[in-house]
């Protein structure tokens, strides 16, 4: 089956996936907000197409330690979400959450359920935002979490989404405290006729 090709998605297109990200940062926002107690702002997402291979340097190399929170993608449309963010970015959200100093380099067991449900609504807005607007049913499964180089958690979906086309869809997103967070997109191949066909393209 021959893969798709990211590069001839019309402009329209992008559009409404930046507009699925704007709407998905409200989301997200008002859920962290409740989350943490605070206020939590989000600058507008930027929305990239990139082959698998610069996805490592443009968060700031691939040996930088990272925690990615991986969900499957279920319902109408199959495929994957990953969330990833720089280590300390990571452990100042859980700081903020549990209210209390990090327990050191290493997560503890509450600190890394903690950052998996931070994981999961922010996940669960964007794919809240793109049901919306296909009017596919879509929600994530159980979150799983990685801490590692940003290479090594980039392998797994990878090798998945190698099949299926050569380049990704990055959605990249400024927290508080300028701490960014970075969404990894990946549908299979039935989902992205799916997901065009309901946008109208």
């Amino acid at each position: 089956m021959a893969k798709i090709n990211l590069d001839d998605m019309n402009q329209e297109y992008f559009d409404v996936l930046r507009e699925i990200g704007n709407i998905g940062t409200g989301n997200a926002t008002t859920a962290l907000s409740q989350m943490l107690n605070c206020k939590v702002d989000m600058n507008v997402p930027q929305v990239k197409l990139l082959e698998f291979s610069h996805v490592g340097e443009l968060m700031g190399g691939e040996e930088l330690i990272m925690a990615g929170i991986y969900l499957g993608v279920q319902g109408d449309t199959k495929g994957s979400i990953l969330f990833l963010l720089e280590k300390e970015s990571a452990q100042k959200l859980v700081e903020r959450l549990l209210g209390t100093p990090s327990s050191g380099d290493e997560l503890s067991e509450m600190e890394q359920s903690a950052l998996k449900e931070i994981g999961n609504i922010i996940t669960a807005s964007y794919l809240n935002s793109l049901s919306t607007l296909t009017n596919l049913v879509i929600y994530p499964s159980v979150p799983a979490l990685s801490i590692d180089m940003a290479g090594a958690i980039l392998s797994v979906p990878a090798i998945v989404f190698g099949t299926i086309a050569d380049k990704l869809l990055l959605i990249q997103t400024q927290f508080f405290d300028g701490l960014n967070g970075y969404f990894i997109l990946a549908p299979d191949l039935d989902s992205y006729d799916k997901i065009l066909s309901s946008l109208g393209m």
